[in-house]
């Protein structure tokens, strides 16, 4: 099979993508590809039986998608559970957490105990291979309530774990024992540790991520910030980390005269595995470091190879090893990338220019990742191309090797690590704030949402065929494929905006209202409240419901401008993500009631409209009814800005935390006021939707926006009877997450994102 190594890769891949996505088109359209390079004598017999054997085995190997115990089975979970650590502990000031394997089922779990903030308390019995004792009940993880929000639940389930465990007190565990793999996990601790002591706080925090993987004291700005501009893949240990690694290591054993190089090389092949468990053990460097190993094994034994081979020997070991690696997202990136830069090694070697070269080698590297960007980020940025050229050569010239020399430095009594610290410290800032700098100049996102696996396959398939045009020196069939790669990236952008469907979305915040407009063709983008979570002892408003919930969902819809920004009033369940909005987004107008105090320095530079009863607001061409406030009741919730309008054949009806007071009033100057869709006030509290008002509304549909498990009670029972005796749907976010009405024309169908049940 030499030589033939990626066609087996594709086969796990094909086999794994019809597992996933239960289609047989996955295994049709590789059997026609085997056929076919048989047809043209590319393959032979062997190659095609070796094939098909490995696509039967990783149909065979590869786990299906299990099914989560249900409510009723995690609450008769026999109690104690026995089981054995399976993972390293992961402390930190807020968490521990680990994985234990159950004795009796083999069920993988999740343990986790947040602490009080003064608590004191002991770690040292939880150690790798222990056997433990666990007085807990299992419970289902969270999952995602909202479209593009992140599934904590689906991200366990890729790794094979279900259910989780979360103690109350660490005097409800028991373990004794460890294994043998525990000892290279505390050696980590320690080092770890003693980085932390022998340096500052941001010197520490970079060493530790850039050599032994753990990220968790880089601060969360800088992180964001890499990530936002494709270059995470630098905080994660890869193959250019290794690589600089074993430079270091040959230079010091072998040029030094240390060691012979034989020697030298068998170092090396039993310290890669060490390191790659010292460095975190993500899929990334256990990749390179296989390779390394590889590579080296073949030079002892003189045998020919092909880095092409050894990536795709190394793939397959790793996802028949493990075969969930396949989900991980620095497992992707790494082998996408490393395939994507030997697949073009002619055209990248044939430019001796060091800076076309890393150029080059950025635009490969970015544009092979580019469908996998979108479907985790929904976004990217353009000219991280250019970005990573100034960036990357720094870290690979000058940040790694320089870190790889400081780690022993701290090991022992030098002055000099001082020294080294503070230049560290000083020119490692300076590049920060140039990133920073550059991010603010030259932010400028794609962001179209997410792509679909036929759009993602063909994308995949027209680059790569761009690239072997351009490494058989075809340069104009490359170009002509390169202009097919950018039509359908501009068809991705411009779909939106050429279809005819639009759609209404209740956001789940929890305790709050956000709801989302989108008219057909993307003529407007309109939000009606963005709620935010905040403190109650001193009103701090969070970012967490805006980072988490809603830019998610914005993103995932294509959306970087909101036409108008409707705020029903000044309660922070309904406001409190505005300020974030409008510093990220691109808002045209914000729409408060007459009697909204704004504060001097709110939505400065933005132009803001005050509305009351009566007026009629034209967005994009689409209108909107104001029918309340009609006057000041000094109140924010009755002073609620109330909307009426027609979207998708139903009548619309928003009214804020409007009471029943203002609902009487509303009725009394609108006798002939229906409407078939109603928002339900104030979160379904009984100070509003009073018998009366819903008589004269009489709603097809009732949509609650209410926190689960809130601390008001809400929605009050009584409302919740008054609706269903009026023969009303109800959608909630408690029970159903997100709700979305999605519409054509005249006619369209609600849909929620958690499964529907009317409860009663």
């Amino acid at each position: 099979m030499k030589g033939y190594w990626h066609i087996v890769a594709f086969t796990a891949i094909c086999a794994i993508l019809f597992i996933h996505y239960h289609h047989f088109l996955f295994i049709i359209v590789f059997l026609i590809w085997i056929g076919i390079l048989y047809y043209l004598k590319r393959l032979r017999k062997l190659h095609v039986i070796v094939s098909l054997t490995f696509l039967v085995f990783f149909l065979l190997h590869y786990p299906q998608t299990s099914t989560l115990p249900s409510e009723e089975e995690t609450s008769v979970t026999p109690n104690p559970i026995y089981g054995e650590i399976i993972s390293p502990i992961d402390k930190t000031d807020k968490k521990v957490e680990f994985i234990l394997k159950e004795s009796i089922t083999g069920e993988r779990i999740v343990v986790i105990y947040f602490p009080n903030e003064k608590e004191q308390f002991s770690t040292h019995f939880l150690k790798y291979g222990a056997t433990c004792i666990v007085n807990g009940k299992k419970e289902i993880p969270n999952e995602g309530r909202n479209p593009g929000e992140f599934d904590y639940r689906d991200f366990l389930k890729k790794q094979g774990i279900d259910v989780q465990i979360t103690l109350s007190s660490m005097n409800h565990i028991h373990c004794d024992g460890f294994k043998f793999l525990d000892k290279l996990y505390s050696v980590r601790s320690k080092l770890l540790a003693n980085i932390q002591n022998e340096l500052t706080p941001f010197s520490a925090s970079w060493l530790n991520s850039l050599v032994l993987g753990d990220d968790s004291s880089l601060d969360d700005e800088s992180v964001q910030l890499f990530r936002k501009w494709g270059l995470s893949h630098i905080i994660a240990i890869s193959g250019t980390h290794v690589s600089i690694l074993l430079t270091f290591m040959y230079f010091v054993l072998i040029k030094l005269s240390i060691i012979t190089k034989e020697k030298a090389q068998w170092f090396v092949i039993f310290f890669m595995p060490i390191y790659a468990i010292l460095a975190g053990g993500e899929p990334s460097i256990w990749r390179a470091s296989i390779m390394a190993i590889i590579f080296i094994l073949f030079l002892k034994t003189k045998g020919k190879y092909s880095v092409t081979d050894v990536l795709a020997i190394v793939f397959i070991l790793l996802i028949v090893w493990d075969p969930l690696l396949i989900y991980h997202v620095g497992f992707q990136f790494s082998f996408l990338v490393t395939f994507s830069i030997l697949l073009s090694g002619r055209w990248l070697s044939a430019d001796k220019n060091p800076s076309m070269q890393a150029l080059k080698i950025s635009f490969v590297a970015q544009m092979i990742i580019l469908p996998l960007q979108f479907n985790y980020f929904s976004f990217f940025q353009p000219l991280s191309i250019i970005l990573n050229v100034i960036i990357i050569p720094y870290f690979s010239l000058f940040v790694i090797p320089f870190m790889y020399i400081l780690l022993p430095l701290t090991l022992l009594p030098f002055p000099i690590v001082k020294f080294l610290d503070q230049a560290f410290m000083f020119i490692h800032q300076f590049v920060l704030q140039f990133i920073f700098w550059f991010d603010k100049i030259a932010d400028t996102p794609w962001v179209i949402g997410t792509f679909s696996i036929s759009i993602t396959c063909l994308y995949f398939i027209l680059f790569l065929i761009m690239m072997m045009e351009v490494e058989w020196n075809e340069s104009i069939k490359g170009f002509k494929i390169g202009i097919l790669i950018t039509l359908l990236l501009f068809l991705l952008v411009a779909k939106p905006y050429l279809s005819p469907e639009g759609r209404v979305t209740m956001l789940d915040i929890g305790q709050g209202d956000a709801y989302i407009i989108e008219l057909p063709y993307r003529k407007g983008v309109i939000m009606i409240d963005a709620g935010a979570t905040f403190s109650f002892s001193d009103g701090t408003v969070s970012e967490n419901i805006y980072k988490r919930i809603i830019k998610p969902y914005l993103y995932l819809q294509g959306i970087q401008k909101v036409d108008a920004l409707i705020l029903t009033h000044e309660d922070l369940d309904h406001v409190g993500s505005a300020p974030f909005i409008v510093e990220e987004m691109d808002v045209d107008r914000i729409y408060v009631h007459a009697y909204y105090e704004i504060e001097e320095e709110q939505w400065k530079d933005k132009k803001i409209v005050k509305v009351k009863g009566s007026d009629v607001l034209n967005i994009k061409g689409h209108p909107f009814h104001v029918l309340g406030p009609l006057k000041n009741a000094n109140d924010p919730n009755e002073n609620s800005v109330v909307l009426f309008t027609e979207i998708g054949g139903l009548t619309w009806l928003f009214t804020g935390d409007m009471g029943i007071e203002t609902e009487k009033n509303l009725i009394k100057n609108y006798p002939n006021l229906k409407a078939d869709v109603l928002k339900v006030g104030h979160h379904g509290s009984n100070t509003s939707t009073s018998a009366e008002f819903l008589d004269q509304i009489n709603p097809k549909v009732a949509l609650i926006s209410v926190g689960k498990n809130n601390r008001y009670g809400h929605p009050s029972d009584e409302i919740i009877q008054r609706i269903k005796d009026n023969e009303t749907i109800i959608f909630r976010t408690d029970e159903h997450g997100a709700v979305q009405y999605h519409f054509k024309g005249n006619s369209g169908t609600f849909s929620t994102t958690l499964p529907y049940y009317n409860s009663e």
